[in-house]
C-alpha cells in the first residue's frame, strides 16, 4: 500500500514539473485584396523560416485559416507571400496572448459610395507604398506637408515591410497633394523624402 502511495506521489510530482504546452495557436486572417499563396511561421529565436504551412491552398481575401505551430514558443515570426509576388511579415508576435493575426486592415471596410453626378471629387493623396530598397523596413511615417507632426507608425507595433512588399497609405482628401515620408530600417537608419506629390500617382516605390 505504501508503495502504491509513493508511486502515485511520484507521478503527481512528475506531472506538475512537466511544462504546460504553449497556447500559440491562432487564426491567420487575410484582410487584403490579394490571395495569400504561402505562409511561414517560425520561432523568433531562429533564423530559418521553415516550410509553407498552407498545405490546403491559398487564403482568399476575407478568409482565414487555423494555424497550429509544431513548436511551443510564444514569440513567433510570420511571413506571407501574395498572389502578385509581394511579401509581408510580422516579427516578434506574442501568439500566446492572441487568437487572431491579421494581414491588411484589422476589420474589412465597405467600399465608398460613388459621388453624386456632377459633384467634383476632392484631391486624393492616398497611395501604395512599395519597398524597393532591398532591405526590410521597420517603421514608416507619412504625413501631409501641411501637418506639423509625423503621426503614427504606419506599420504598427512589431510589424515590418519586407523588400518587395507594399502597404496602402490612406490620407485625407482635400486640397493638399504633397506628403513627407520618413522610414526606419531594421538597423535604425532613418531616411526622409519631402514634398512628394501623390495625387497623380497610385504607387510610390522607395528605393
Amino acid at each position: 500500500m505504501r508503495r502504491l502511495a509513493t508511486l502515485a506521489l511520484l507521478l503527481g510530482l512528475i506531472a506538475a514539473a512537466a511544462p504546460a504546452s504553449a497556447q500559440n495557436r491562432f487564426w491567420l486572417q487575410n484582410n487584403t485584396d490579394l490571395p495569400i499563396v504561402a505562409a511561414q511561421v517560425s520561432p523568433s529565436r531562429v533564423s530559418d523560416w521553415g516550410p509553407n504551412i498552407l498545405t490546403r491552398g491559398p487564403i482568399a481575401p476575407g478568409m482565414q485559416v487555423w494555424v497550429e505551430p509544431t513548436f511551443s514558443d510564444c514569440y513567433l515570426d510570420i511571413r506571407v507571400r501574395f498572389a502578385d509576388g509581394s511579401e509581408d511579415g510580422h516579427l516578434g508576435v506574442h501568439a500566446c496572448t492572441l487568437s487572431r493575426i491579421t494581414f491588411g486592415r484589422d476589420a474589412p471596410q465597405a467600399a465608398a459610395p460613388p459621388p453624386p453626378p456632377g459633384e467634383r471629387m476632392p484631391n486624393n493623396p492616398s497611395f501604395r507604398f512599395v519597398n524597393a530598397s532591398g532591405e526590410a523596413i521597420r517603421e514608416i511615417y507619412v504625413s501631409l506637408t501641411t501637418e506639423r507632426s509625423w503621426g503614427p507608425d504606419r506599420l504598427g507595433p512589431r510589424q515590418i515591410l519586407p523588400p518587395g512588399a507594399a502597404l496602402h497609405i490612406p490620407l485625407p482628401r482635400g486640397s493638399v497633394c504633397t506628403v513627407d515620408m520618413r522610414i526606419v530600417f531594421m538597423d535604425g537608419r532613418i531616411l526622409e523624402n519631402r514634398n512628394v506629390e501623390t495625387c497623380s500617382i497610385r504607387e510610390y516605390a522607395w528605393r
